[in-house]
């Protein structure tokens, strides 16, 4: 200790010539051409380069993720290492041609502009490059080729050819479809748990329903199970064709599953009808089974919570425009958030039929948090709240009998 750099030899003329170069790129979510100002937006494709002499330092991207304007805008940060300042460029041009982000703006096309100019790779910049070549900023014209023929994919999937491109491929088959015949006979000739409900109220159904010998269905054709299976594109005239034989075949049904969950508003988005008529319509067509719609709690039929008079007077035209069994739904059973649909509906006077989700294995006691007891205490307070029908959903076939 204590001696100079002389003394250690540690002399410029000592030292050896570079054997290798690393240069490091910072890209972050900000627009060269308004002068880096941060951009925001939701990331729809984050796809990160790689190869040999390429180290990634990265921070919040990926798809789905919201960059907003109260953050660090650094997204990544690229290295290379090379043999030759040249060569560092070159890798660092090459993984900035392969990094795709969409969705907001990035600084990559500054920072391939900068690593394609021969004075910066000369090295012999100063403080002044940047004003010096004003074309750093000019924008990067990408044309995402990738993301528009999936989208367009997705959407002829989903909606069919856009009708302004016209008619293409071969028209739709001519051979009609057998449709049996189905009698009245089957008809019950008590009276209909409908009829009950609209004649004693809600209390009544339910005694009506525990009361029953055999087993009660509810059909979900007409919401879930389209929504499952066709993305919810089932037309109103497609079940209006339906209705006279489903009235009578399912006579006997606990409920007709029509209403609620996205088939309202894919019917405005989508379809171009109208979720009222469409109710207002089936209610008409089948007047003697009770309809059930699925509501989201506080959420109601969109994917927000709603003040508190929407969701009351959602209920409410919906019980009069033919709306019965309210079935009640939080996917992480919040009580919260299913207390107001819960009131919304008890106000309106119809069925309350209150959902717990089902997960686990009660049977086995090291599940976790989700043993019997959980399920026990949500239920009482589903009960506590005044339901009148409690419904178990088991969407992943984990109940055991």
């Amino acid at each position: 200790s204590g001696k100079t750099l002389k003394e250690l030899e540690l002399t410029q003329d000592t030292i050896a010539e570079p054997t290798g170069f690393a240069m490091q790129c910072r890209v972050t979510t900000e627009d060269p051409s308004q002068d880096f100002r941060p951009d925001t937006g939701t990331i729809s494709v984050f796809r990160l380069p790689t190869g040999m002499g390429i180290r990634l330092d990265d921070g919040p991207g990926f798809p789905g993720a919201k960059i907003t304007p109260h953050y660090d805008s650094l997204l990544v940060k690229i290295t290379a290492k090379a043999r030759t300042r040249r060569e560092a460029a070159a890798k660092l041009i090459r993984a900035l041609r392969e990094f795709r982000v969409r969705g907001v703006m990035t600084n990559k096309s500054f920072l391939l502009n900068v690593l394609e100019n021969e004075q910066f790779l000369d090295g012999v910049v100063d403080t002044g490059f940047i004003a010096a070549n004003p074309y750093l900023m000019a924008p990067l014209r990408e044309r995402d080729r990738a993301q528009k023929m999936l989208k367009y994919i997705a959407e002829v999937v989903v909606n069919g050819t856009p009708k302004e491109l016209g008619a293409v491929g071969e028209a739709p088959a001519t051979v009609d479809p057998l449709i049996p015949e189905i009698t009245d006979s089957g008809r019950p000739k008590s009276k209909s748990l409908k009829a009950i409900f609209d004649e004693q109220g809600p209390e009544a159904f339910a005694k009506a329903v525990r009361s029953n010998k055999g087993l009660l269905v509810t059909d979900t054709t007409w919401r879930d199970a389209h929504q499952s299976l066709l993305a919810t594109r089932l037309r109103t005239v497609d079940m209006l064709n339906i209705a006279p034989q489903t009235r009578v075949a399912l006579a006997n049904a606990y409920s007709l599953e029509n209403w609620g969950g996205a088939t309202f508003d894919v019917c405005m988005r989508f379809l171009r009808e109208c979720p009222w008529d469409r109710l207002a319509d089936l209610r008409e067509a089948v007047p003697d089974i009770p309809f059930q719609m699925l509501l989201r709690g506080a959420n109601a039929v969109g994917y927000t919570s709603y003040a508190d008079n929407v969701n009351y007077e959602f209920c409410k035209m919906a019980k009069e425009t033919g709306m019965d069994v309210f079935r009640v739904f939080d996917s992480i059973n919040y009580i919260e958030n299913m207390k107001l649909g819960i009131d919304c509906v008890g106000a309106a006077g119809g069925i309350i039929e209150g959902t717990v989700c089902y997960t686990g294995d009660v049977s086995d006691p090291k599940r976790g948090q989700y043993d019997l007891e959980y399920y026990l205490n949500f239920v009482r307070q589903l009960e506590a709240l005044g339901i009148h029908v409690l419904a178990i959903k088991d969407m992943a076939g984990l109940l055991k009998p």
